[in-house]
């Protein structure tokens, strides 16, 4: 993966789950707290330092809302903040970054270096305002352990837009991600039919009873999260779903078909889970046969929307357990 791939993907993650937890307290900006949440959340070494240094997100969480309460009580204003909810970041729109957060993770880029989380978390422990340094020794660290812990930990692999190996004639992408979870947990979504639409944001609902052969038919939204309605072809507004045997436990196979739409390729989502230090290390793969007529020079786009996919999938699951 080149630098610059790196870093958008690292970028696209960090992102994601910072607005995320904005969202929770009813904020459109995310700043730095926000990105320190996110980089617990992390799959990559950044997020792998905090959990052995024994930060969960719950605990970060905790962190960051005391902190800001001491804030609004040292400027002498008598105000009880509203307990942060859900996540609604997918079901609501207008967020961004804050300057300062917006340009560290610029600077993280710019610099010469891995280009990843690790190298936003360096910027992020050393920034001026003083933030992460008060919020650190709240979570029973400091920037300088968390530096130690940084310097002396194995990269983790990065983040990947690739798949595993493919058929002649497949296309795919793959993605890495952390689930704050047990695996035995993560498992028993992730084979549950019913459950399917808590992590597959085109799918609404599936009916209760299987086909033939183990197959589920289910229905595609037709609205948005934000309650918007969304355009769907008739052809594709039926989906059938198949969870392909497995002689192990850890991996998990899907293939979504559109059955008013035979032309259209099948696609596969295959999970790949192993535990880790706070929850469940998710490898996540979907392929599909190549449409006949793609130009070759397409193929790169086709992966990288498949990448946008997984990574909406996978931070569905993640919001199951936030």
């Amino acid at each position: 993966m080149s630098r610059f791939t790196r870093y958008a993907a690292t970028t696209q993650t960090l992102t994601l789950a910072a607005m995320e937890e904005a969202s929770r307290r009813g904020a459109r900006e995310a700043d730095l707290e926000d990105l320190l949440l996110a980089l617990v959340l992390s799959e990559q070494t950044a997020g792998t330092v905090f959990r052995e240094l024994g930060i969960t997100i719950r605990a970060a969480r905790a962190a960051v809302e005391q902190y800001q309460r001491e804030q609004i009580a040292s400027l002498g204003i008598t105000l009880e903040l509203p307990a942060a909810g859900n996540i609604v970041f997918h079901e609501t729109g207008g967020y961004e970054w804050s300057k300062r957060a917006s340009d560290l993770i610029r600077r993280a880029g710019d610099k010469a270096g891995t280009a990843d989380a690790a190298a936003v978390l360096r910027e992020l422990v050393s920034e001026p305002s003083g933030l992460i340094a008060d919020l650190l020794p709240r979570l029973g660290t400091t920037s300088e352990e968390v530096l130690t812990a940084l310097n002396r930990s194995t990269p983790a692999p990065a983040p990947s837009t690739a798949g595993k190996t493919r058929r002649r004639g497949q296309s795919g992408s793959a993605i890495e991600s952390f689930i704050p979870a047990p695996v035995d947990d993560v498992r028993t979504l992730l084979t549950d039919p019913a459950r399917v639409p808590d992590w597959e944001p085109m799918i609404s609902c599936v009916e209760d009873v299987a086909t033939g052969n183990g197959i589920w038919a289910a229905h595609v939204s037709t609205t948005r999260p934000d309650g918007k309605p969304l355009k769907v072809d008739t052809r594709f507004r039926r989906r059938t779903l198949q969870l392909m045997p497995s002689g192990e436990r850890a991996h998990i196979s899907w293939r979504f078909a559109y059955p008013d739409a035979p032309k259209s390729p099948p696609v596969t989502v295959t999970f790949d889970l192993a535990p880790t230090t706070g929850g469940t290390e998710l490898r996540a793969t979907m392929t599909c046969t190549a449409r006949q007529g793609i130009r070759f020079l397409l193929r790169p786009l086709q992966r990288f929307l498949m990448w946008i996919r997984l990574s909406q999938i996978t931070a569905a699951i993640s919001r199951v357990y936030r």
